[in-house]
């Protein structure tokens, strides 16, 4: 188990939001994999803090990389060792709760999703406070799911509600904050406010490209949604640009099979075909090859 704590030590120390972060995390894998392979075989009937602590932690890694399943699994193994430990409503608890709702959202599960993130607000709203960082978040994640589900209202009331509160927690350009920024404009581009949607990208994509670096996925999202914009005003060059940009450093950061890369290789082949460029859209289609997943 030595080998597992270690592990789980190290990618504990990191956000996970720097290009640093992220590289690192991609580079040991391999290690990460065969750790998490060992602990489920050799200790499934293990319960203590550390293999909790350390199923939780592997299950963010995974979840950042798109490794859905793999991040279910250890976030179920870390929630039942919590609530045995500490309880229903333990900040600990709620947190791996909350997170297993963002697994859910980000497969289009919204239903199951919205069940567990209620249930993540209600707990800490009452063990933390309205404004606390942790419920804040569970706010912007619930309004992601309205957003989805064309609900724009609610949406964008959960959203000013969690940007009010993380400019004031955490300051104007903390990455949590810029998030919510990010997501406001997408609400907006969803209801053709396109004015609107490009002013809050803008703050987004500058405060990102500071906080992250210029290739980190967080700030490719924005890039990738300047460019949707862009493209439904009719701009294509510039939303071309931006396509590519996000394409190769998504491709880089994520892979070819990864749900976002995925996104913007058929962003690509859409505004190809849109602009008569048969060859070019014919080319990138050979590349894709997973559903159509959720927007981001």
């Amino acid at each position: 188990m030595e080998a597992f704590e270690i592990i789980a030590s190290v990618l504990g120390s990191l956000s996970g939001l720097s290009t640093a972060d992220w590289a690192f995390e991609q580079q040991v894998m391999p290690h990460i994999n065969a750790v998490t392979k060992h602990m489920q075989s050799q200790y499934s009937a293990l319960a203590n803090t550390k293999i909790q602590d350390g199923a939780w932690t592997l299950g963010n890694v995974f979840r950042r990389h798109g490794r859905y399943k793999q991040a279910m699994e250890l976030y179920e193994r870390a929630l039942a060792g919590y609530e045995k430990a500490l309880g229903v409503d333990h900040p600990d608890t709620l947190a791996t709760v909350n997170n297993m709702a963002m697994v859910f959202r980000r497969q289009g599960q919204y239903e199951k999703a919205m069940g567990l993130y209620e249930r993540s607000l209600a707990g800490q709203e009452n063990a933390l406070g309205v404004d606390h960082p942790n419920t804040l978040t569970t706010v912007n994640n619930m309004a992601i799911v309205f957003d989805s589900q064309g609900q724009y209202e609610k949406a964008l009331g959960l959203y000013e509600r969690a940007l009010a509160g993380r400019e004031k927690a955490l300051g104007v350009d903390h990455p949590d904050t810029l998030t919510t920024v990010n997501n406001m404009a997408i609400v907006f581009d969803s209801q053709g406010q396109y004015e609107k949607a490009l002013g809050l990208y803008e703050r987004a994509l500058a405060g990102r490209e500071k906080a992250l670096g210029v290739d980190h996925p967080g700030t490719l999202t924005t890039v990738y949604g300047v460019a949707l914009v862009f493209h439904r005003q009719g701009q294509y060059e510039k939303a071309l640009g931006l396509y590519e940009r996000a394409l190769a450093g998504r491709e880089k950061a994520l892979g070819i099979n990864h749900p976002h890369t995925q996104s913007t290789l058929r962003s690509l082949v859409n505004l190809y075909q849109r602009t008569g460029q048969t060859k070019q859209a014919q080319s990138l289609q050979a590349r894709l090859h997973t559903p159509k997943s959720p927007r981001n």
